[in-house]
Formats: C-alpha cells, structure tokens, sequence
C-alpha cells in the first residue's frame, strides 16, 4: 500500500515495510501525534496502516510533527502568549503593527477601535494588547484603565510623547510597557517580554495584596461575631472563637462567611427592633398628647412625649447610619417626611383641637415605619426574624388601643371607629396566640410572656369601664409597652443566639 502526505504535511514514517497501529487517544505513539495520523485519513478503531515507501523531509519527524498541533503564537520562543489585538491611530509615522506582528510568529486577531475596545478585548480575548498612540490622552488611558479592572492583560503603548506626566498616568492606567521612540519589529519581542513580566508581577502583587485584605476583613468580621456572643451567651473570648470554628466546620464555610452571618442576623434583628419601635412611638406621642389635653398626669405625659421623641431621632440616626442607602433609603426619607411633620406638631402646650391634626401625622408616620420595618424582615433571615417584628408591633398595638381610649373621653377629639378599636383588639390578640406558639422560648421568655398576659387582661378591664378608661388605661398601658419591650428585647438576643 503506497501512502502519500497531503502538501505541506511534516512527514515522518518509519522506514521498513512494517505494520504500524493507528494511535486512539491524544498524545504520542510511534514517533507521531494523533493530528498527523488524522491528516493520512486512520481514523477510527486501531488499524493496521503498511508504508512500503520513505517520503523524506528536510526536517527531523517530531520537530516538524509538534509544529502541526502548536499555536503560531508559540513558535516565538521564550513567548507566552499566542494572540495579539492591536489599535493604532494612525497618521504620518504609524508602523505596520499587523504585519510586524505577525511577521514574529503572533497570532493577530484583528484591530482594535478605541470607542470598542473594552467590549471588542472581551469577545476576541487575545493574549496580549499593542497599541500605538503618537500623543497618548484622556481617552485613551480611560479606555486601558476600564481594561485591566474588566479584562486585565499585558498592554503595550508605543508613542512618540515624552511628556514625564504622561508616563505617570499611563503606569496608573495600567500600561505594562510604555516606548517611547522605540518602535521596530526587531525590539517586538523584547517588548512583549517586558509587559508580560511586569504584568505577571503585577497580578501576582495584587492577588498578594487581596489575599491580605481578605484575611483582615475575616478578622474584623471573626472579632465582632465574638464580641456579639460575648455579649449575648455571656462567654469568654476563647469559647465564643471555639462556637464559632465549631459552626464553620459543620456548615463547611469559611470562618468569616459565619462571622457575617452572626453579624447580619443581629443588625436586621436590631434594625427590625428599631423601627418596630418608630410604629409604637407614633401611637404614643399622640396618646401622651392625649393624657395633656384630659388633664391626666399632664407633667408626667409631657415628661414621657419629650422622652418618646428623643427616641424617634435616636433611632432614625442609628437606621440612617446602618442601613443601606440604596436598599432602604427610600423607606427612611418616607419616615422622616411625616416625623417631621409630627415633630413640629407637638411643640406647645396640648390642645384638643389640634388633636386631629396631630393624629392624621401619626397615623402617616405609623404607616411608613410599619412598610419599613416588614422590608427589612423580609430582606433578612424572614422565619427567624417575623418573631421579633410581631412582638415589637404588640408595643404599638397597645399604645393604639390605649390612644383610641383616650381620645374616647375627650369631646371633639375624633376617636377611632368601633370597628377600627376591635380590628386592633383582634390584631392583638392574634399576635400574642402567635407568640405563645413560636418554638423560640426560654424560661425568661416565658416569665416575661406570662407578665404580658397579666397585664393585657388588667388593660382590657381598664379599658371597658368608662369610669377607669382615662387614667388607669394609661397606666396600664405603659405597664404593658415595658411587657413587651422586654420581651421584644429577649427574643433578639434569642435570635442572636440562634444564628452563633
């Protein structure tokens, strides 16, 4: 069987008439690739091929068969990459970059347009960029400056600008190389050399300097998870480290990944708390204004609303300082808007008929802070965290039932509807039969729950009997908001305790 090469296949066959077994896989067998037996057509199972003739080659076999399976990029020796993309503006002086490239073995994959070139570096991905700029700017050092934070790779600029600013800029920009009247094909491959050791020292250094920053982050975040489980498990530094080592392996996460998650939970369980409390505050400087005008305990009252709206500002501080602007913003610009209203309202001394007025701002302010505070349970750990934004809306539920009562005593007040007093009943009710069933509960949970219920039953009484539905109702009503601040405030602790 006589067997001819394709032209300008690398030949090398054996010399005697021998049986030679076609190679299956990738590799070398028998002196040749698998390309080129593919190129004589022995595909397919392992068959036997008979060479009765020598077809010689002015090369040696395996150099001349390894050029077959290697890139052009790679004949260049020394070279690392195999592809090249290339921009040039042209004009008087511009060198042929194209074929000076690919007159040292590159791989071209065609010209660049500054407008395109991030966009065009993406999709053809060469393996280095060269450019000529006769008078580099700010165009073009933006361009390479989106490029090595985007698409990082050796860059090349070779200009006729001596300007010492400009060489500045152009390192900042991330130009790995910059010539300076240095350009010609023979100088090519030096270049290429310096922009790819500076560009692998380069990645090498920030990979280095982004390792470092990672370990510090997770320290940072590993210290205030312990300081969050001090606190809340009341343990030494060492068992609150071991607590949470011990939940990284389990879960198979970094240590910090679980310091976020601790820190997380408890920012969202605070947050949620904190304006869970703006809901309640709105109820209750509207009733306090109320016990003004009725005359029941006016100083106490006065004392109590001065307190309740140093509150409000130290919690929306706390919340614009902790919440994400862009995820929250909206919703504490739609707090603030009514608060400060509010705020203004309450100045001077009560009077029934700005009670109204006052109220319509309240009922606003409660609005916005109950749209915040169930974005923020539903932006977090949601089962975890409904608990503690039904127990803080109970703090807001009795300042509103107490409020309605109130109002009821005070002639023109405009109190609310019957159906709107028992719709805040039934709420209430129905959120202490959920917090009775959650499985989040302590002995201290339990106590504080049981003082909850105490003081709800003594508050409906109150409230029923006209004769007692002024003073004992604010009372008790108060009786009941320190109920369930501290159970509100245990079951973030509970939550936590959980996420540790």
């Amino acid at each position: 069987m006589r067997v001819a090469l394709p032209v300008g296949v690398p030949t090398a066959i054996l010399r005697s008439k021998r049986r030679c077994l076609h190679p299956p896989g990738v590799g070398w067998r028998h002196g040749l690739p698998t390309a080129v037996w593919a190129r004589l057509g022995v595909r397919g199972e392992s068959r036997p091929l008979r060479c009765d003739r020598v077809l010689r080659c002015t090369t040696h076999a395996k150099p001349a068969a390894r050029r077959l399976q290697t890139r052009p990029g790679s004949l260049v020796p020394g070279l690392q990459m195999t592809s090249v993309s290339f921009f040039s503006s042209g004009g008087p002086g511009a060198p042929a970059l194209q074929a000076d490239l690919e007159g040292v073995g590159l791989t071209v994959t065609g010209p660049l347009k500054l407008r395109t070139m991030v966009q065009d570096v993406i999709c053809t991905a060469p393996d280095v960029v060269v450019c000529y700029e006769s008078h580099p700017g700010d165009a073009l050092f933006a361009v390479t400056s989106t490029l090595q934070d985007t698409a990082p790779r050796p860059l090349v600029l070779f200009t006729g600008d001596p300007d010492a600013e400009k060489i500045e800029r152009a390192t900042a920009a991330g130009i790995h190389a910059y010539v300076v009247n240095g350009y010609a094909p023979a100088r090519l491959r030096s270049v290429i050399h310096v922009a790819q050791a500076r560009f692998k020292r380069d990645q090498s250094l920030r990979e280095e300097l982004s390792e470092v920053r990672d370990r510090f982050t997770e320290r940072k975040l590993v210290d205030r998870a312990k300081g969050i489980l001090m606190r809340v498990r009341d343990v030494a530094e060492e068992d609150a480290f071991k607590v949470l080592r011990s939940a990284a392996m389990q879960s198979k996460q970094r240590i910090g990944q679980v310091a976020q998650q601790v820190i997380d939970a408890t920012r969202y369980a605070d947050a949620i708390n904190r304006a869970g409390q703006l809901r309640m505050l709105s109820q209750r400087v509207v009733k306090l204004y109320a016990q003004g005008c009725a005359g029941i305990a006016p100083e106490t009252a006065a004392e109590l609303c001065r307190e309740s709206i140093a509150q409000v500002e130290a919690n929306l501080a706390v919340l614009g300082r902790t919440l994400s602007k862009p995820t929250f913003g909206d919703l504490l610009d739609g707090v603030l808007t009514p608060w400060t209203a509010l705020k203004a309202a309450l100045r001077g001394r009560p009077e029934a008929a700005r009670l109204r007025d006052i109220d319509a701002l309240a009922e606003r302010l409660l609005a916005q802070a109950e749209a915040l505070t169930r974005n923020l349970e539903t932006a977090g750990f949601t089962a975890a965290l409904r608990v503690i934004n039904v127990s803080g809306r109970q703090r807001m539920l009795s300042q509103r039932i107490a409020k309605g009562a109130i109002l009821a005593t005070l002639p023109g007040a405009g109190p609310p509807s019957d159906a709107e007093a028992r719709r805040a009943e039934a709420d209430f009710e129905q959120g202490m039969a959920f917090l009775a069933a959650t499985p989040l509960s302590t002995a201290e949970i339990q106590a504080v729950m049981a003082a909850a219920t105490s003081a709800w039953s003594e508050f409906r009484r109150a409230a029923a009997s006209p004769a007692t539905a002024g003073r004992d109702v604010a009372a008790l009503s108060e009786t009941l908001l320190s109920r369930f601040g501290e159970l509100t405030a245990l079951y973030e602790q509970g939550i936590q305790t959980l996420m540790a």
